[in-house]
């Protein structure tokens, strides 16, 4: 019976670290691999950022949660490695952000802008895209861009 009783304990004390630990281990950083990304308006004006790369589910899943401060020529590029419909959300997301729809050419299709931080309603793309492009909300009115706009980058131009 005793070592009933201390196994119990020590489970108990066990699950409790976790639940208590586990928001500290979701916001631990994830390594994400950075690259060069070009958006050329419409005008024919190139606008430079250095995005981060989410490419895998696990990288997706995470994207800028947690983060409080993020660079004006900043960004995230969410590879989905195939067109499809996209659909994200801001929950545990800190920063407003203007995400860009871009479909399998590079081309701009759609744009979400200031997203609402901690939200949990679903951002649809309504189209089928291939990559969804985050920013710091405001960045798309402030440099003009819009749907039709090109995005080039190392993900946006490798071999499919």
């Amino acid at each position: 019976m005793r070592v009933s009783l201390s196994h119990r304990i020590i489970s108990a004390l066990a699950a409790l670290f976790f639940i208590v630990a586990h928001p500290a281990f979701a916001q631990q950083p994830m390594k994400f691999g950075k690259e060069p990304l070009i958006i050329l308006t419409a005008s024919g004006k190139p606008l430079n950022f250095t995005v981060e790369v989410a490419d895998t589910n696990e990288l997706r899943q995470r994207g800028l949660m947690y983060r409080t401060e993020m660079a004006d020529d900043a960004g995230m590029i969410f590879d989905f490695g195939s067109p499809r419909r996209v659909q994200m959300w801001m929950e545990n997301t800190v920063l407003p952000l203007d995400m860009l729809f871009v479909d399998s050419t590079g081309t701009i299709r759609g744009i979400k802008e200031n997203a609402v931080p901690y939200s949990r309603d679903i951002i649809d793309s309504v189209i089928e895209v291939k990559y969804v492009i985050e920013l710091n909300a405001g960045a798309t009115a402030k440099l003009g861009i819009k749907p039709g706009d090109k995005v080039m980058s190392a993900t946006t131009t490798k071999k499919k």
